[in-house]
């Protein structure tokens, strides 16, 4: 059995804010040009993941900055007189009281070992929706606190380093193939995929359809 488990938070322990984008670029279609609101989505994501990329180290910024940022010009793009500071806000307030899954206290209540939270998301609103929901993890690490976001690999030196772990003492779980699988497997971090919408699952992935699915895995046996 693994010592401790590293755990993503948006998209595995809470719901994603897909919702929530859906309702802003409607908005924005509705007060612009009128665009298809998935063209929208995907304007302002390539705006966004453009500067999330670059943003490490000295040039790091955070994910509000850039969300605000990115936002600005998406409105800006689409001739849309909607104001980007309460569109953003609307973000930030999800981001602090997402949903959470239905089995993710009990996942948390039983886990037999340490589970700490590796996020990208800014520290003030992830601990901000860890004690909105009630949440008791060992510990938190963000993006924020390391300068580097997901899948660079700083991100868990960071957390192995504060923690006092090894590579082989973890296990990494997470939605996203990218900056979970591919981000943690890159330091030699095994993972778990968690995998809602069972998408295929590619050779050599590790997936669970729910968190208590993770319980039957060789990882806990």
């Amino acid at each position: 059995m693994k010592k401790a488990i590293f755990l993503d938070f948006y998209g595995t322990v809470v719901f994603e804010d897909g919702e929530n984008i859906s309702k802003i670029t409607k908005i924005i279609s509705e007060t612009g040009d009128g665009s298809d609101p998935s063209a929208i989505g995907g304007y302002w994501w390539d705006v966004f993941y453009r500067s999330f990329v670059d943003s490490y180290g000295e040039t790091f910024r955070t994910q509000r900055d850039i969300e605000q940022e990115s936002l600005a010009k998406t409105i800006e793009y689409f001739k849309s007189t909607a104001n980007a500071t309460e569109l953003s806000n609307e973000m930030f307030e999800y981001w602090q009281k997402a949903p959470i899954f239905p089995e993710s206290k009990q996942f948390l209540a039983e886990c037999p070992v340490p589970v700490y939270i590796v996020s990208n998301i800014d520290t003030c609103d992830i601990e901000a929706a860890i004690a909105y929901h009630g949440l008791t993890p060992a510990g938190v690490f963000t993006s924020e606190d390391a300068l580097v976001y997901k899948p660079r690999k700083e991100l868990f030196e960071y957390a192995l380093k504060l923690t006092g772990l090894h590579p082989e003492d973890v296990v990494h779980i997470g939605d996203s193939l990218s900056s979970d699988v591919k981000g943690a497997s890159s330091l030699g971090i095994d993972t778990i995929w968690v995998n809602r919408s069972n998408r295929e699952v590619p050779e050599g992935v590790c997936a669970v359809g729910n968190l208590l699915d993770i319980f039957e895995t060789a990882y806990f046996k």
